[in-house]
C-alpha cells in the first residue's frame, strides 16, 4: 500500500487528516509521525512531500521523502511565506548566485535537467515567477549572463554558502526597493480612493440636479395656451358696436 503525504520537514504532528489517511493501513501512527520527522528534519519550515510504502500484512513501512517543491526552498531561504502576487510589478526578495545554487544542489537529483548549470536555470525560473531578485537585479537578466558563462565559476564549483557580508548588502538593497515599491503602492491606493470618492459624488449630484429641473415639454405645452388666451377687456371691446357718424 502506497500513501502520499505533504509533511511540514520535521514537525509532522496528529491531526483528523494523518488519521484518516493511516489509519485504516492499521500501522502505529505515532511511529510514523516520529520516523517522518526524522527523515524530514533537514527540511524544517519548508513543506516536504512523503511517500510512505506499508506492507499490508506486516504493517512495515518504508520512507520516501522527495525534495521540496522548488518554491518552498527559495521562500525558506528569504525567510518568507509567500511569493509576489505581482512578480514583474512586486518583489519580494533579492538572492546571492550561491543561494540559487544551493537550492539546485537539493533538487538536481529528481530533476530532468541535463546538467547541474540547467538545474540552476531552471530554479531561476521559478525566481521569475516569485518576484526574487538574483545579485540586485531581476532574474530573467541573471539567467542571460548564466548562458553567457559569468557564473560558470560558482556553478561548476557547486558554491553554495553566500558570505554574511554579501547577504548583509543583499538584504540592504532589498530593503531601500521594498521602501520604494512601499511608497507606490500608498500612491496608488490614495489614487484609487480619489477615485472612487469622485464616483460617489457625481452618483449624489446626479439625483438632485435631477429634481430640481423643470420638464422642457410641460413649458411647452402651457405656452400655446397662453399666447392663445385673449384678455377679457380685449373680448368686451370686440362686442361694443361700431359708433355711428
Amino acid at each position: 500500500m502506497i500513501i502520499k503525504l505533504i509533511v511540514e520537514g520535521g514537525d509532522m504532528k496528529p491531526s483528523p487528516v494523518i488519521g484518516q489517511k493511516l489509519g485504516p493501513a492499521g500501522i502505529n501512527i505515532g511511529k510514523v509521525i516520529s520516523e517522518v520527522n526524522k527523515a524530514t528534519g533537514n527540511f524544517k519550515g519548508v513543506k516536504v512531500p512523503v511517500e510512505l510504502d506499508i506492507d499490508s500484512k506486516t504493517k512495515n513501512f518504508t520512507i520516501h521523502v522527495s525534495s521540496p517543491p522548488t518554491a518552498e526552498l527559495l521562500k525558506k531561504e528569504l525567510g518568507i511565506e509567500l511569493g509576489s502576487g505581482q512578480a514583474k510589478k512586486l518583489k519580494v526578495g533579492n538572492l546571492g548566485i550561491e543561494q540559487v545554487i544551493k537550492v539546485a544542489q537539493i533538487k538536481y537529483p529528481n530533476m530532468t535537467a541535463s546538467s547541474f548549470k540547467a538545474a540552476v536555470r531552471s530554479v531561476i525560473g521559478s525566481c521569475v515567477s516569485l518576484g526574487v531578485l538574483v545579485e540586485n537585479k531581476e532574474a530573467k537578466e541573471i539567467e542571460q549572463e548564466i548562458l553567457e558563462g559569468k557564473y560558470d565559476s560558482e556553478i561548476n564549483g557547486e558554491k553554495a554558502e553566500a558570505s554574511a557580508e554579501k547577504k548583509k548588502k543583499l538584504a540592504d538593497y532589498f530593503s531601500q526597493l521594498k521602501s520604494k515599491q512601499d511608497e507606490m503602492l500608498k500612491k496608488e491606493e490614495e489614487l484609487k480612493k480619489e477615485e472612487e470618492a469622485k464616483k460617489e459624488a457625481a452618483k449624489a449630484a446626479a439625483p438632485a440636479a435631477g429634481a430640481g429641473a423643470t420638464p422642457a415639454a410641460g413649458a411647452t405645452a402651457a405656452t400655446p395656451a397662453a399666447a392663445g388666451a385673449k384678455p377679457e377687456a380685449a373680448k368686451k371691446e370686440e362686442k361694443k358696436p361700431a359708433a355711428k357718424k
